[in-house]
């Protein structure tokens, strides 16, 4: 029970991050006094790092699939 109360915590916490980053974005990819090349640089730099960002948890998530802690004591 804990376990999941503290997943949803998480999921919560995510989603209110989600939710200002997309409120920030829609504002500045908005704005018309930003030129349009800042606009693309920002969202391509954007794009790249949730990339990157994907990437990664994939392959942490894949990893701890795999170790195995037999020496641990619980």
């Amino acid at each position: 029970m804990r376990k999941l109360l503290q997943n949803a915590a998480f999921i919560i916490i995510a989603l209110g991050f989600l939710a200002i980053i997309g409120w920030l974005a829609r504002n500045f990819f908005t704005a018309a006094e930003i030129s349009l090349w800042v606009r693309v640089v920002v969202g391509v730099v954007g794009a790249a790092f949730v990339l990157l960002f994907g990437i990664v948890l994939k392959d942490r998530i894949v990893q701890a699939k795999k170790e195995s802690f037999r020496e641990v004591d619980k």
